[in-house]
């Protein structure tokens, strides 16, 4: 089994593979500071409450876009599976190119992503990994990274909106039964959720004008399966496209 691990903003998603096969999902927070030893008790545990037997993992990737806890991690997955990790990264074999001005300095995560929507669904493709950011990216018919937008996140927006005004108050995020919303809490659920499927649309057109030809689209992340209903164009979900990448990524470099 391969042990895959993202590292985000919000939350640490890890996934094991049987092949091609997902076989469990677990999730920690990455708000809380943790120690080496304090991050593999909270790996066994996710093991452990899904039944998976850590002597049968053949290996370990790891895509992070937070460095501060990259070596408490990779530590810990010592610790526990006696092998290193591999972090995704510069030098890593992806089989896809990097085409932009800091090949380097483009996310983990979204080379993951591409790897994924390219070896899976073909390219060329848009994809869309609404997490912390909403970031959007293109990759062209010969499976190449050319590019990403990034925008302030759904939660990062609905936290601004209560945090910066007197009278707005914090409130889950259901979707109202209209856009025209009759209540605060609806109001704010209305502008939030159908503003960000609206920005998500508007995105998807002018990156199609400009790249000259209707992408095919595939969204993931954690806020993917609230907002991709609302939007007009079609858009395939796939909550689990970077785990995925990572997968591949760990067969290409292993």
């Amino acid at each position: 089994m391969v042990i895959t691990v993202d590292i985000g903003n919000t939350n640490i998603t890890f996934g094991g593979f049987d092949g091609d096969e997902l076989v469990f999902v677990s999730r920690i927070s990455t708000r809380q500071p943790m120690t080496e030893d304090e991050f593999a008790a909270r790996i066994i545990e996710s093991l452990s409450l899904h039944g998976i037997d850590r002597e049968k993992a053949t290996g370990t990737i790891v895509a992070s876009v937070v460095p501060p806890l990259n070596n408490a991690l990779k530590k810990a997955i010592l610790f526990i599976f006696k092998k290193e990790p591999i972090f995704v990264g510069p030098g890593i074999k992806s089989g896809i190119g990097i085409q932009c001005d800091m090949p380097s300095s483009v996310g983990a995560d979204l080379i993951a992503a591409s790897v994924a929507a390219h070896f899976i669904y073909g390219s060329p493709s848009l994809i869309i990994d609404i997490g912390t950011a909403t970031k959007m990216t293109v990759v062209n018919k010969k499976g190449a990274f050319i590019g990403t937008s990034i925008i302030p996140g759904v939660m990062m927006g609905l936290n601004a909106l209560s945090d910066g005004t007197a009278q707005l108050p914090k409130i889950s995020l259901e979707v109202p039964d209209s856009v025209i919303a009759k209540n605060t809490s609806d109001c704010m659920r209305s502008g939030v959720l159908f503003g960000n499927a609206s920005m998500i649309d508007g995105m998807i057109d002018r990156i199609n004008e400009e790249f000259g030809e209707e992408l095919n689209v595939y969204a993931t992340g954690g806020m993917a399966g609230t907002i991709i209903p609302l939007c007009k164009h079609s858009i395939v979900l796939d909550e689990y496209l970077v785990l995925k990448g990572l997968n591949i990524l760990y067969r290409k470099n292993s």
